[in-house]
């Protein structure tokens, strides 16, 4: 669901894509019972602009869309529930990060109390934790170190139980055996020795953590009955409210950067005036993917075509009935087709989804309000427009990897 919300990798329309879900549930837990068959993500979300309590709302209003349609399917909720899994960011805002985990488990042992589950396990929040990859910064790229390492202290104090923390050139490049290497030493000396790890919950008890996780619980349970008074969370994004109300957290940020009001050190304040050189990893996009093309010619070489095509088929005829499509891709799998010839097959059934983005008007601007050099900015725009017939174009490419 937060494909649809801000990472926009969707392929299927919302209702076959949760068809999938559902299908992976009984597929997993009828033959992989030990799996964990999902990753509930918001990390995406906070990567987009969320706030932490859009983040924690959403995430946890998805898992209870996805147990929903679980349950419709015929499954038993304690049969599945205990092995979904999350997934978290964690950002720069130290406290809230470390409530924003504290409150997901309180609001997830609602949220699975309220569907039925009988098994504790089922409303236990386990969790993957990532640190940010929208605060690091290409600027005096060394100071990521220091926020990464904020950022996993947070994961830590907060109670993740497992941890990804990103290298200080990833907002460059793809990362290299040096910057990847004092980043899991990041996590190893954390680990080994401050001490943190042997105490559960170590800010349990804090006036100001407690409060903050309270807080969090609170905003974001208003959220999640809003979710639910639309008809859950498919709806709800359906609708693109919530896409919306992410968007206007992004540009609000974006503003209060670009106008100083947030520092991001070496960015906006205390900035060097000459950018020393980092030695990045250089990759061949080109040799790569010849590599891979190549790899695929010889997986197609040395298949039974006809035993490939039947099962891409018997998906297909999947798609259009009732039969668990993991199964049918598993299946197909093992007579060599490829991931894509297998997700096309589903897409000749299911047909692909596309949207028309509303884009949000007058959060960025609206920080601006009064301001007399944005004014003349506008009012050269409205000039352009009347010499040329059009506003002026603004083309932004990715260049590199």
């Amino acid at each position: 669901l937060k494909e649809f919300m801000v990472r926009n990798t969707y392929i299927y329309p919302p209702e076959p894509s949760m068809r999938i879900i559902s299908d992976i549930f009984a597929f997993t837990s009828e033959n992989m019972p030990k799996f964990n068959s999902i990753s509930i993500s918001g990390y995406h979300m906070q990567e987009a602009g969320a706030t932490q309590v859009q983040e924690l709302a959403f995430t946890i209003a998805d898992g209870m869309e996805y147990v929903k349609y679980g349950v419709a399917s015929g499954l038993d909720i304690d049969k599945f529930a205990g092995r979904l899994s999350f997934f978290f960011a964690i950002g720069m805002n130290f406290f809230m990060e470390i409530a924003k985990l504290r409150a997901a488990r309180v609001l997830w042992h609602r949220v699975m109390t309220k569907l039925g589950a009988q098994d504790e396990r089922s409303k236990m929040l386990r969790t993957h934790c990532q640190t940010s990859g929208v605060s690091l910064t290409e600027q005096d790229p060394y100071n990521n170190v220091m926020r990464t390492t904020i950022e996993a202290m947070a994961a830590m104090l907060g109670g993740t139980q497992s941890l990804h923390t990103n290298a200080l050139d990833e907002a460059i490049a793809l990362p290299t055996d040096f910057s990847a290497r004092i980043a899991r030493n990041t996590q190893l000396v954390i680990q080994e020795e401050t001490g943190m790890c042997n105490v559960v919950d170590p800010l349990g008890g804090s006036y100001y953590v407690e409060s903050l996780t309270q807080q969090l619980v609170d905003k974001a349970w208003e959220i999640i009955e809003r979710v639910e008074a639309d008809g859950g969370m498919a709806k709800a994004v359906a609708a693109g409210w919530p896409k919306a109300m992410i968007e206007e957290a992004s540009a609000g940020r974006a503003a209060r950067v670009d106008r100083k009001e947030d520092v991001i050190v070496g960015v906006n304040k205390y900035r060097k005036d000459n950018e020393d050189p980092i030695e990045i990893l250089d990759v061949d996009n080109v040799a790569v993917r010849e590599a891979q093309i190549r790899r695929i010619e010889q997986v197609k070489a040395g298949r039974d075509e006809a035993a490939c095509r039947a099962a891409l088929d018997a998906l297909r005829e999947g798609a259009r009935g009732t039969d668990n499509l993991l199964g049918l891709a598993v299946e197909c799998a093992r007579k060599r087709a490829t991931l894509g010839e297998i997700s096309q097959a589903m897409e000749d059934v299911f047909g692909r989804y596309g949207t028309n983005p509303t884009p949000v008007k007058g959060i960025y601007g609206g920080a601006y309000d009064g301001d007399v050099h944005w004014a003349g900015l506008i009012d050269g725009v409205h000039a352009i427009e009347r010499r040329m017939g059009r506003r002026p174009k603004l083309f932004v490419a990715k260049m590199g990897q």
